[in-house]
């Protein structure tokens, strides 16, 4: 599982010090966990596709990080987002494309917003961005 990944990434991140990548990865684990809680108090379980949501969200937050950084010029804050971006975004799977996205939308029965946002919802959550699922579908 992902958070069997992220928690040996964090167990190297503190051993080798450091402090950027284990500050991201503290951060995720603990959103995980308190998820997890969540869910389960739901009669739910916490699998990868909730770690991939966690992932996909704390990627956004630190885009907005990065912009504050950028407009008040503290580049060192700028690198270290940066970094920490880029190491989480390599516990995401692979995207599916444009073209795939449209070949699944173009082999639905029902191509309606609805119906096409809830097959995607449904079959490849985790897998697509769904703004862009959302573009293509309106597109159509």
């Amino acid at each position: 599982m992902l958070i069997d990944e992220l928690s040996k990434a964090n167990i190297e991140a503190l051993k080798s010090g450091d402090k950027t990548a284990r500050a991201i990865l503290s951060v995720i684990i603990a959103k995980y966990k308190a998820n997890a809680i969540e869910l389960k108090a739901q009669g739910k379980e916490a699998n990868d596709a909730e770690m991939v949501k966690i992932i996909t969200k704390s990627i956004k937050e630190l885009d907005e990080e990065r912009e504050g950084y950028v407009k008040v010029g503290r580049n060192d804050d700028v690198a270290a987002v940066d970094a920490q971006k880029a190491l989480i975004e390599k516990y995401l799977p692979k995207l599916m494309s444009e073209d795939e996205i449209r070949k699944v939308i173009s082999s639905l029965e029902d191509k309606s917003m609805p119906s096409v946002m809830k097959h995607f919802k449904m079959n490849y959550d985790g897998q697509v961005d769904m703004s862009l699922v959302s573009k293509i579908a309106r597109g159509q």
